[in-house]
């Protein structure tokens, strides 16, 4: 992100977790975000297409509804309705965009990966912008070790992003707060 000078906020499309929503997501990370941080972007949260259909132990603070962005089965190596989650965040990006980047958390992190590489390849979101950025919290990739990949996503992985990246390697967005990067300026 240090080869752009943004004349205004960075618009950045933020996708939440499994199980969660974008008001959690929201709330996850101004609570654990610095201020300083969280003013120099211009966050759009968004929730999942789909209702969770899986039991969820009730989170403490937040209150359903849940949401997931796919489908998978109980070992993770099939994938649904990731056409669908793609189509749905590409016609969002359009509603309210243009957007710079892309912010994802745990299955959010897993979609905003893969959007680079769709996008290069032209095989998804041809119709909004070049994705300049991704930052990924605590997630994965398709076609890795532990978690299939849907057709869509086939070679989105095949090549080097042409993007900038930001990972957050981790499970609790808590310690995040300790952070202090100036990505920014």
């Amino acid at each position: 992100m240090e080869n752009y000078q943004y004349e205004k906020k960075p618009r950045v499309m933020c996708l939440h977790g499994h199980a969660t929503s974008a008001n959690i997501l929201k709330k996850e990370l101004e609570l654990g975000w610095p201020q300083y941080l969280l003013d120099k972007l211009d966050l759009v949260f968004l929730d999942a297409p789909f209702l969770l259909q899986d039991k969820v132990d009730a989170h403490d603070i937040f209150y359903p509804p849940y949401y997931e962005w796919f489908q998978a089965t109980e070992d993770y190596k099939e994938i649904y309705n990731f056409e669908e989650c793609i189509q749905y965040v590409e016609a969002n990006m359009v509603k309210y965009g243009p957007f710079d980047g892309v912010l994802g958390l745990s299955q959010g992190a897993v979609v905003a990966a893969s959007m680079p590489g769709m996008q290069r390849d032209r095989v998804a979101l041809t119709k909004v912008p070049k994705i300049k950025f991704v930052m990924l919290i605590a997630g994965s990739k398709f076609g890795g070790i532990s978690l299939g990949c849907p057709k869509l996503a086939s070679n989105a992985f095949a090549y080097p992003i042409e993007c900038t990246s930001l990972h957050f390697i981790g499970t609790f967005l808590g310690p995040l707060k300790k952070i202090h990067l100036n990505i920014f300026n």
